[in-house]
């Protein structure tokens, strides 16, 4: 198999909308039908539902995380480059930005990059999200934490990494994930960004 089967695989594989299968497992509404709009597990969290948001959560996560076990485990049977996973870890990610299941649109990607980033290394994925949880704990905000996330994350893959395609797929997934959320950030400087635990206004 090439490298464009593996990464084409690994796309479908992140393109699994779990927001919206969730959601219909447990009878609720679309989520892109209120709240942010945003099929994640924040935006069914919304919905009152814990289950449904917990599945979706761990949906998003084991996507990322599969499509790169799956190169790096049995990939080489098939005739997978060591490059392979790491493109396959940005194809999964890719694939839930712009799911083919919902026309090309999709999630932040918060989740699966995290999934990604545990498969490329149980030492970047345990960095990433120990920024993520230090910088949400002590501001509140679950945007900024993803922001600080996707701005350390090429870092930390440098420190356990090393250069090469894995720091590559890093930095193409932190880029993505700063744009996705340049919204968030606009919010958080004008003060109308919604804090865990806070009050939540009609377009949060």
């Amino acid at each position: 198999m090439t490298t464009l089967g593996f990464a084409i695989l690994a796309y479908l594989l992140g393109s699994i909308p779990f927001a919206v299968v969730a959601s219909r497992l447990f009878g609720l509404a679309d989520p892109r039908s209120y709240g942010s709009g945003n099929p994640g597990a924040t935006n069914v969290m919304r919905s009152g539902n814990k289950p449904a948001a917990l599945l979706t959560l761990l949906g998003d996560v084991a996507k990322g995380w599969l499509a790169v076990f799956l190169v790096q485990q049995f990939g080489p049977v098939y005739g997978a480059q060591p490059q392979d996973a790491a493109i396959a870890g940005f194809a999964a990610f890719f694939g839930h930005l712009h799911s083919i299941f919902l026309n090309f649109k999709g999630g932040k990607g918060v989740a699966t990059a995290a999934g990604v980033m545990f498969g490329f290394s149980l030492w970047l994925g345990l960095g990433v999200l120990a920024v993520w949880i230090g910088v949400v704990w002590f501001f509140r905000y679950s945007s900024l934490g993803a922001i600080a996330a996707a701005i350390t994350a090429p870092i930390i893959a440098l420190a356990t990494l090393g250069s090469g395609d894995f720091l590559t797929a890093v930095f193409c997934i932190a880029l993505l994930l700063f744009w996705r959320h340049s919204d968030n950030l606009q919010r958080i400087r004008a003060g109308t960004e919604p804090k865990i635990g806070g009050k939540k206004n009609a377009t949060s």
